[in-house]
């Protein structure tokens, strides 16, 4: 996940088919991704959108050194 996409995480997402999805845009705030998804569903009554929020994962990595 890059650093805008972290800056981003609320996604405006087109469902496919076979549980599939495409991010159609990124928010930086639900709010502004709601607004946006109203004039999505007004313009493209047929095509399901949904609010997603994706957070960016984080990898940790245990080793058998330890800290004193």
């Amino acid at each position: 996940m890059t650093y805008s996409e972290q800056l981003h995480p609320w996604c405006i997402v087109r469902y496919l088919v076979n549980q599939e999805y495409i991010i159609v845009a990124r928010f930086r705030r639900r709010d502004d991704a709601v607004a946006y998804l109203q004039v999505l569903r007004q313009t493209n009554e047929k095509i399901v959108f949904a609010i997603l929020f994706h957070a960016p994962t984080v990898k940790t990595s245990l080793t058998s050194q330890t800290l004193n």
